[in-house]
């Protein structure tokens, strides 16, 4: 039951830029990323990432993790928003909707996840973006996967790396 994490980067390990990642994305990691979605049985997101980036329409189910009982999806006939730990609503999602996760978060919900080794898969992209916002060791975050392939096409890093 793969957990796949996907986190796009710039090369300063900036994960935003105006709020979202539309400011560090490449049109390669863009592509790459849409098309591993397509593969997924459901998304997971925050409501951070619910409220800044464009999931109004998506081709799987989407699951918001809140607090609040404010769905900001509500026009995605298939969000959900769901009031459960990071680590719940992986066992939920797999419950329901199959066991191909797709974690579209920020770094705190990833990082949780993976230091409850809940993520068996990493899908990062480094662009050559820099000087955005919400930096994050990208070394530190590789550190916690055994296994790594690394590819570059027109600027971008891509690397896929497995516990």
């Amino acid at each position: 039951m793969p957990v796949i994490a996907t986190l796009v980067v710039g090369a300063d390990g900036s994960t935003s830029r105006n709020g979202n990642s539309g400011g560090i994305t490449s049109a390669i990691d863009r592509s790459q990323f849409l098309q591993r979605r397509r593969s997924a049985d459901c998304i997971i997101i925050g409501g951070n990432t619910a409220r800044n980036e464009p999931y109004q329409r998506t081709p799987v189910p989407v699951v918001v993790l809140s607090r609040s009982l404010f769905n900001p999806l509500a026009g995605n006939r298939l969000a959900y928003c769901w009031n459960l730990s990071p680590s719940q609503a992986v066992d939920k999602a797999i419950a329901m909707f199959g066991p191909v996760v797709h974690i579209e978060a920020g770094i705190s919900i990833i990082n949780e996840l993976i230091a409850q080794g809940r993520i068996d898969e990493l899908e990062l992209s480094i662009t050559e973006s820099i000087d955005g916002a919400d930096k994050i060791d990208i070394q530190e975050l590789l550190n916690h996967f055994s296994s790594m392939t690394e590819k570059i096409s027109d600027g971008t890093r891509m690397i896929s790396a497995k516990r």
